[in-house]
């Protein structure tokens, strides 16, 4: 592999962003690393999961405390809409109510700020994501991951910009992260059927290893009462993917990013504690919307760049320190 010169004082440039995060940054996302760039797909399912590089993914789904921080710092006057009066008021997944008049919103945490996030169209997280790679604060809510032209809401939703620093996953991306095993098949690599390392799911109960938030049989004909979104991470370690995310099975679907054969709609995947049955959190199942949707059953999580290399940082670091001493002689 061919690695590029630069000079020490591009390298400490580059180290910085690397290693730092804005001042006034408020959102802290825990990802963790995708490998094993070039896998295959799933060929038993719809050929999903071939990713030829390396990315990191969030590990928890988008939390309603970070979606209401991102509130607070662009939507005094929501002018995108991007809050829906049901994430105060639909009792069960509430957790953001709104005071004040337009021109100055202030959106505040009831119960666990810790749940998903719901009721957020692919146009709103998208949003997001822009807020995200701009830095947060005041960052544009319109250009950087996406490009939103005109303040849009609805149509086709744009494809992920050349240079985006987070997005969200593409379906690919996503369906890696929740299924693939490096170690599956002796090794050679492979898929499970649910994104807790099993080809069952077959409980919601905390005390039950590889358990998912999913209801099944447990209501019939209505859902239950009271909110139901568990914390993200709520089930442990045992329920998680070989790559370490949390609730890639059940709580909410979660949006993807562009798949050229869906036109305008979007897909998303996992399963939510609304399913049916346990075969709405299965790799099999895949479900398709308009960007536009916004549900009591929905939500999403982020994909970003690769941290740098050990290799790397040690160059950079390095080049630092050598610029110093140079520097120091003069």
């Amino acid at each position: 592999m061919k690695l590029h010169t630069y000079t020490g004082i591009s390298l400490a440039v580059l180290a910085g962003i690397a290693l730092s995060t804005p001042a006034f940054a408020v959102v802290t996302v825990d990802y963790v690393p995708s490998g094993n760039a070039g896998n295959a797909a799933d060929t038993l399912a719809g050929n999903y999961g071939a990713v030829a590089y390396e990315y990191k993914i969030a590990k928890n789904e988008t939390t309603i405390a970070d979606y209401a921080q991102f509130l607070n710092a662009v939507a005094a006057t929501d002018t995108y809409s991007l809050y829906n009066s049901n994430m105060g008021s639909n009792a069960n997944i509430a957790g953001i109510t709104r005071t004040n008049s337009s021109g100055s919103y202030s959106y505040s945490v009831t119960g666990s700020g810790a749940r998903p996030i719901t009721y957020v169209s692919w146009f709103d997280a998208a949003r997001y994501t822009n807020w995200m790679h701009n830095g947060q604060g005041s960052g544009s809510t319109e250009t950087g991951a996406y490009t939103l032209v005109g303040g849009q809401t609805s149509g086709n939703a744009p494809a992920k910009n050349v240079g985006a620093s987070v997005w969200l996953p593409s379906e690919n991306e996503w369906y890696k992260a929740a299924y693939y095993d490096p170690r599956k098949n002796s090794e050679a690599g492979g898929y499970w059927l649910h994104a807790n390392q099993s080809d069952t799911m077959t409980s919601n109960s905390f005390a039950t290893p590889g358990a998912a938030n999913f209801f099944d049989g447990d209501y019939v004909g209505s859902f239950p009462s009271g909110n139901v979104l568990t914390d993200v991470g709520a089930y442990g370690t045992d329920s998680q993917s070989f790559y370490g995310t949390n609730d890639q099975a059940g709580n909410v679907f979660e949006w993807n990013d562009l798949n050229a054969e869906l036109g305008s709609s979007r897909g998303l995947r996992g399963g939510a504690w609304g399913g049916s049955d346990s075969s709405d959190l299965a790799a099999s199942f895949r479900f398709v919307s308009s960007p536009t949707n916004e549900s009591t059953t929905v939500g999403f999580r982020l994909a970003s760049v690769p941290e740098p290399s050990a290799y790397l940082l040690t160059v950079l670091s390095a080049s630092v320190l050598l610029t110093r001493r140079r520097r120091s002689t003069l």
